[in-house]
């Protein structure tokens, strides 16, 4: 998958979404409760590394499912580029429905949305706990607040690849990594438009993407 951030070009070919990655482990079983609200069964361990198919990215600005129970959830993106880490916003788009079935198969059905913006990785890592996720869906007509964090309630990101790496935490060029959200302000919900967000405080300056949904009716 080749993407373009800012001129920039990324080749991706290995996709993986690190799941379950809160470090509070109030905030953590939170996430598992609202997924078990609507069927889905808590992890055999945490974290979980779930792969998933690199063509699925995209920057796109539309975006096209089935049926009316998919949602998105903001996370940060790690990609590995030669002798460069990046890092950007995406959406870990997910039909919820689905994942009553099967975690893993449910990821694998529904685009994986991601900014046209990067940042150099060596930039934010030395204040990476003070980066803020934001997400926003729309409801009534109205844009409403739906997950907002510090990537301090995530585990660190180099830890996240150690534990997909066994031990190595650097990421592969060529590879992506979904480095986990924050749970949602309400009940998890599916929206006509997701608003997404990556703040830096410290050096004033946000990555942010918004993607409409069409949900293509289910015919039996």
């Amino acid at each position: 998958m080749r993407l373009v951030f800012d001129g920039s070009v990324v080749e991706i070919d290995e996709l993986v979404v690190a799941g379950w990655t809160g470090r509070d482990v109030a905030a953590l079983n939170h996430h598992i409760e609202e997924l078990k609200a609507i069927g889905v069964q808590p992890p055999s361990k945490v974290p979980l590394y779930y792969r998933v198919a690199a063509d699925l990215l995209t920057q796109a600005d539309s975006i096209e499912v089935l049926g009316d129970d998919t949602s998105g959830e903001v996370e940060p993106v790690l990609m590995g580029a030669p002798n460069r880490l990046w890092v950007t916003v995406g959406s870990d788009h997910t039909d919820r429905k689905l994942e009553s079935y099967g975690i893993a198969v449910a990821k694998q059905v529904c685009p994986k949305i991601i900014g046209r913006t990067a940042w150099r990785f060596e930039e934010v890592e030395p204040h990476w706990d003070q980066l803020v996720l934001r997400s926003f869906i729309e409801e009534g007509g109205r844009r409403v607040l739906y997950q907002q964090g510090p990537l301090a309630q995530i585990r660190p990101p180099r830890e996240l690849i150690a534990g997909w790496r066994d031990g190595d935490n650097k990421l592969p060029t060529h590879a992506a990594m979904f480095c986990g959200t924050m749970p949602t302000i309400g009940a998890i919900r599916p929206s006509p438009r997701f608003a997404m967000a990556l703040d830096d405080p410290v050096l004033g300056r946000t990555i942010a993407h918004t993607y409409q949904v069409q949900a293509l009716p289910l015919i039996s």
